[in-house]
């Protein structure tokens, strides 16, 4: 589309408006939210339809949630992805390797999901793909998206020079930037993990995408997390990208990184979209579908713009949802007694009492705490 209306920009200054990635983010946002909107009820009716019993709810979950949530159906993660593929490829600059990377991500991980939810609306049972197969082949996707991406700001920090496979891995080994893990609070670059670099981007991505999806349990409680770190994330990016930016706050700069907002964009969009349906009580669940495929593209993101940590701030909520689950596991295996009523932590206060809308606006404004916290450590250093 870009290179469509470049050739109109020498007669219109309106068209040297789509030069501008801030114009392109809005645009992209606008679109995907309209097509969420066009096509989410339809495509319920479509779901409900094909589904029948709709998603199999589990039997030892918080009382009443068997018999309101029974027969609602799954994989309405779909209308996210398609929206956000649609006005990505409208409005992304599609020459850019980051953008094909994050979308690589988040449609691979999207597929591991709808696999995994198909298994389960067949079954009709809440266990789909085994976990050691799913986290295979997220690992794998991880690990091509890694290197995508890794090569993508290689390439932009060695201009006019040859580029091979074998000078790649060097740099990989060099202890350049290219491999380094910035800290927050800290100007400049912070850690230096060369090679090894690969594997912590990989458990970044893989860890995210499960994160969300462990939060995928009450109607409208991931979702709204998951827009306030696009949204965050869509600001860092935007600040990474540029040289004068990320020159004065201190922060990585990683050439081409901006054009990510334009995704974020589309992802903040879509959401908007899907929660006009996914809002409680909930007329379609996200699935797999959708948690898997939007925490991959989170965890994507927060690797090309070198923020992985400041992803654990702006995402801390689905980090503590992750740590609920492991603690309870660790410590009953070990004592055999529960920490929490129930996990992840948001069924406990579920188990306390709490009513689901309650427990969803409050989660979202501990998120929107999360993001402010990591936002400001672009200007703490």
């Amino acid at each position: 589309m870009l290179e469509l209306l470049g050739q109109f920009e020498e007669r219109s200054q309106f068209f040297n408006l789509f030069n501008y990635i801030t114009f392109r983010t809005g645009g992209a946002m606008f679109t995907a939210m309209i097509i969420a909107f066009a096509i989410g009820a339809p495509f319920i009716a479509w779901l409900r339809k094909k589904q029948g019993k709709g998603q199999p709810i589990r039997t030892d979950g918080p009382e009443g949630h068997l018999l309101t949530k029974k027969g609602t159906p799954t994989m309405g993660g779909l209308i996210i992805l398609i929206s956000l593929g649609i006005s990505s490829l409208l409005w992304a600059d599609l020459s850019n390797a980051y953008v094909w990377a994050v979308l690589a991500v988040t449609l691979g991980f999207g597929t591991i999901g709808f696999v995994d939810d198909f298994a389960k609306v067949t079954k009709q049972h809440h266990g789909g793909l085994s976990a050691k197969l799913r986290l295979v082949f997220e690992f794998a996707i991880a690990l091509f998206a890694v290197l995508a991406m890794l090569a993508a700001e290689w390439i932009a920090t060695t201009p006019g020079e040859t580029h091979t496979v074998m000078g790649f891995l060097t740099a990989l080994m060099a202890g350049e930037p290219l491999t380094a893990v910035a800290l927050p609070f800290l100007s400049g670059w912070g850690i230096q993990l060369l090679a090894f670099y690969i594997v912590f981007a990989m458990i970044v991505i893989v860890g995210f995408g499960n994160a969300v999806n462990l939060t995928d349990g009450l109607d409208g409680l991931a979702i709204g997390p998951v827009m306030v770190a696009a949204a965050t994330f869509g600001m860092i990016c935007y600040l990474v990208g540029r040289v004068d930016y990320s020159a004065y706050l201190g922060i990585p700069h990683v050439e081409g990184v901006s054009e990510l907002a334009t995704i974020l964009g589309a992802l903040l969009g879509a959401s908007l979209g899907f929660l006009w349906y996914n809002a409680p009580p909930a007329r379609v669940f996200m699935g797999d579908t959708g948690s898997l495929a939007l925490g991959g593209l989170l965890g994507a993101v927060a690797v090309a713009s070198k923020h992985e940590i400041v992803l654990a701030i702006v995402g801390g909520l689905f980090v503590l949802e992750t740590l609920s689950v492991m603690l309870q596991v660790a410590v009953y295996k070990r004592t055999g007694r529960r920490i929490f009523l129930m996990a992840p932590i948001h069924h406990h206060f579920e188990k306390l009492g709490w009513q689901e809308p309650t427990i969803v606006i409050r989660f979202w404004i501990i998120s929107v705490i999360f993001a402010m916290a990591g936002l400001a450590t672009l200007k703490l250093r």
